[in-house]
């Protein structure tokens, strides 16, 4: 089992949600992104993601663009990225690492050196969001012998008959955006994220992660009542940019006791929900 179903697996038995803070790799620089990654899984993270970083995100707001700037600026490549997740792995053999970025990186890497590379690193899954369900396979096809996951994303756009095709041949778990338009600028509305989930766990039951627009403890737990995890990434690199261009020698421990405070409401949401719920 990989380690993804594992630890969906877990946590179900657990009756809990996973918290998945995103950041990006090398955001400020690749020391202090790595001190964070070592630190997320202590600090609540059941699953990570670690953004690619990219000269054009076009799906991302500000926030995340702003840390692909800076992890470039930074001299962040892949092979370096690479190398911080083998680091990483050095110290933790189970918490579900997913790679999040975009498709140009990875062609222009090759797409078969790119898969063994991060699978030999310790990458578990990929989310490439500017590839949709018709074209992955020139991706899904090599992840899929190297045992990496390729995730796949759904919108509020996404009608029955588009959720049909991105639910067939997913795999680790769907990611489902909760609002229209770009990570980091708008929020969700809980009612309309909680009839969308129906429609996928009506469809299959591989777990769904929600994401975009999850900025507070409270929008966290809301969603974890409802979705198998909650993702937050603008408000975690918002912050990351708010200390780094300040200089603030905190920046570290600011960011791992805000991840701290996010998982600890996930974790509690469903435990809430059952105690506050009327008989």
């Amino acid at each position: 089992m990989s380690r993804i179903a594992s630890r969906f697996a877990e946590l179900r038995k657990k009756g809990t949600a996973a918290f998945v803070p995103f950041i990006t790799a090398g955001d400020p620089d690749a020391a202090t992104s790595l001190e964070i990654l070592k630190r997320l899984p202590a600090a609540g993270a059941d699953l990570i993601e670690l953004g690619v970083p990219f000269s054009d995100p076009m799906a991302d707001g500000p926030a995340v663009q702003a840390s692909s700037q800076r992890a470039l600026k930074a001299g962040m490549t892949i092979d370096r990225m690479l190398e911080l997740v083998r680091t990483f792995r050095a110290g933790d053999d189970t918490t579900p690492l997913v790679l999040m970025g975009y498709f140009n990186p990875i062609h222009a890497f090759g797409v078969e050196r790119f898969v063994k590379a991060a699978s030999q690193a310790g990458v578990d899954g990929l989310i490439t969001v500017d590839l949709p369900p018709e074209e992955d396979q020139v991706l899904r096809g090599p992840a899929a012998a190297h045992g990496i996951d390729v995730i796949r994303l759904a919108t509020p756009t996404s009608d029955d008959h588009r959720l049909d095709a991105i639910l067939n041949g997913a795999s680790g778990f769907l990611y489902y955006v909760s609002v229209a338009g770009v990570t980091g600028t708008k929020t969700f509305t809980t009612a309309d994220v909680a009839r969308a989930l129906a429609r996928v766990k009506g469809r299959s039951h591989i777990p769904v992660a929600v994401g975009f627009g999850i900025r507070t403890p409270e929008q966290a737990a809301e969603i974890a009542q409802i979705a198998d995890a909650s993702v937050v990434g603008s408000a975690i690199v918002s912050r990351i940019g708010d200390f780094s261009t300040k200089g603030k020698p905190n920046l570290v421990p600011d960011v791992v006791e805000f991840c701290r405070t996010l998982a600890n409401s996930v974790h509690a949401a469903r435990a809430q929900s059952v105690v506050g719920s009327t008989p």
